[in-house]
């Protein structure tokens, strides 16, 4: 994707995921959504096994699985299936793509800015505080506006 992309798709995807950032709504049931679907629907681990073509044990360890978080997403879309169930996937930031892209810039900034500040203060050519503050400023719009891997680079 190009850099001039970025932003724009960071925008329509935030503008998506808003819908579901901070919503206990699709929190996973202290049970499992499996195993609560299953008992809504009146339908026992033998029922449900017969219909994954699977032994009533293997049901049990499926939903003690999810409850555990480790099913696979290929199980859980079979389960959801046997059930006339859809699965919605999606991971959702703790918060926009853009406030955590801009964060991400600001943090490289300071380190770029305070290699360079450190070495002029040796060479007595310190800048005033706003003249700091300004350069640092630009210097992270430019790297949010680039935002390339470059970004997400451990120094």
């Amino acid at each position: 994707m190009r850099a001039e992309d970025r932003a724009p798709a960071r925008k329509s995807l935030d503008k998506r995921l808003d819908l579901l950032r901070n919503s206990d709504y699709f929190a996973r049931p202290p049970r499992g959504w499996i195993k609560a679907i299953r008992e809504a629907l009146g339908m026992t681990t033998t029922q449900l096994g017969k219909r994954l073509g699977v032994s009533q044990p293997r049901i049990v360890k499926i939903e003690k699985s999810e409850r555990n978080g480790a099913l696979t997403l290929e199980t859980i879309e079979r389960v959801a299936d046997a059930l006339d169930c859809q699965v919605v996937y999606a991971l959702v930031p703790r918060k926009p793509l853009e406030a955590m892209v801009e964060h991400r810039a600001m943090l490289l900034a300071r380190q770029r800015l305070g290699v360079a500040a450190h070495s002029m203060a040796l060479e007595d050519q310190s800048v005033g505080d706003q003249d700091h503050q300004d350069q640092l400023q630009w210097l992270a719009k430019s790297l949010a506006q680039k935002s390339g891997s470059i970004l997400w680079c451990e120094e």
